[in-house]
């Protein structure tokens, strides 16, 4: 795959100096009186896998669908058999890193900056990417009242969710190619990058503090639905219109004890992903009944639909992107030059795939050998 167009590469991130966030929700348990799960109990029949449970992270966001909807629909257990899933769910990179660092989940779903950062600063030892998930999905949405342009963006304030995380990286990369200058660590400069939770961004909209921002869906849609403009989808930045958002890693510890049943996740994750491409406005449902549960509150159509639209569900981790995006966090100066060989084994991958008669994952130099 060739090298991101020179108008904008993507990010990564140097969560290195970032602080911890907290996990944010535990886990969806089973055997309670819901449809959902008992949906997913009855599912838990068959052979019982090498492991008796496999702990799966992943954030309640759109870009996680996969995830969202392998859970809420029961696919993931079906591949799984007797082996019971558990799910918890986190709110940032770091803390996931974290708690697979700290054997409490298995497997994750995952952004890119996260993903690097946790395999660089454990020298190669705690993770590996096994499976794509999503791509796209990433806006710069603005206030039209003050800024008409991309070029108007010079002075104003502008939004990421979080210091060197993978929206970050792309703004600033996005701030270079321009030929301005912005400190990456204060984020002062020809742009002011302001470092906003998502979660806060669209009352900090409101309230004027800050004029726009570069931020994943589905906060951007919600930015639109209070009167922001989209000014710049981040796709049409890439070659093919795609770059990693979302990936899938396991512990390197749990992918040599139970092969068996890291092959029976992503069976699970293509056969899911299958079915949201055949079934978008299904799938749509299902994660949005997924977020309810999760986070107590649904998205409304304004928001979701727009969103949905804008992130495609893949099998493929996009490898050349992730290379990409390392490398515009090291010209940021929010990463030192990374080693990332052998942060990639798609052999798992592979055999689902080759199996169902679909084109093979390519990992761009940087699989196992």
């Amino acid at each position: 795959m060739p090298a991101p167009r020179t108008t904008l590469r993507r990010n990564v991130a140097a969560v290195a100096a970032l602080p911890l966030l907290a996990v944010a929700l535990t886990a969806c348990g089973y055997g309670s009186d819901s449809a959902d799960d008992a949906k997913k109990v009855n599912a838990a029949s068959g052979k019982k896998l090498s492991a008796d449970t496999v702990r799966i992270g992943y954030f309640p966001n759109l870009t996680h669908a996969t995830a969202l909807v392998g859970d809420q629909e029961g696919l993931f257990q079906k591949e799984l058999g007797g082996t019971q899933l558990k799910t918890a769910t986190f709110n940032a990179g770091p803390s996931e890193i974290e708690a697979l660092n700290a054997n409490s989940i298995d497997i994750g779903f995952i952004g890119p900056s996260p993903s690097i950062n946790g395999y660089t600063k454990s020298k190669g030892q705690n993770l590996r990417i096994i499976g794509g998930s999503a791509s796209g999905g990433v806006k710069l949405v603005v206030n039209p009242k003050k800024i008409k342009s991309l070029d108007d963006l010079k002075g104003k304030k502008i939004a990421t969710p979080q210091l060197g995380n993978t929206q970050d990286v792309a703004f600033l990369n996005w701030i270079s190619e321009k030929g301005w200058k912005v400190d990456a660590q204060s984020g002062k400069g020809d742009v002011s990058v302001v470092r906003t939770d998502n979660k806060v961004t669209p009352d900090a909209y409101k309230s004027g503090s800050i004029d726009g921002a570069w931020v994943p869906e589905p906060t951007a849609s919600k930015l639109v639905a209070e009167g922001a403009k989209e000014l710049l989808d981040e796709s049409t930045l890439w070659p093919d219109d795609k770059f990693v958002i979302t990936n899938i890693i396991v512990s390197q510890k749990f992918l040599k004890d139970h092969p068996d049943v890291v092959e029976a996740v992503l069976r699970g994750s293509v056969k899911t992903n299958a079915w949201i491409n055949a079934n978008p406005d299904k799938a749509k449902e299902s994660a949005n009944a997924a977020l309810k549960k999760l986070t107590g509150k649904a998205l409304p159509p304004e928001v979701i639909d727009p969103a949905w639209k804008s992130i495609q569900i893949t099998d493929d981790p996009l490898a050349a992107t992730l290379d990409a995006q390392a490398q515009h966090a090291v010209k940021a100066g929010l990463l030192e030059e990374p080693d990332l060989k052998g942060i990639y084994d798609l052999k798992p991958l592979n055999k689902i795939l080759k199996a169902a008669g679909e084109p093979e994952a390519d990992d761009a130099g940087l699989g196992v050998k």
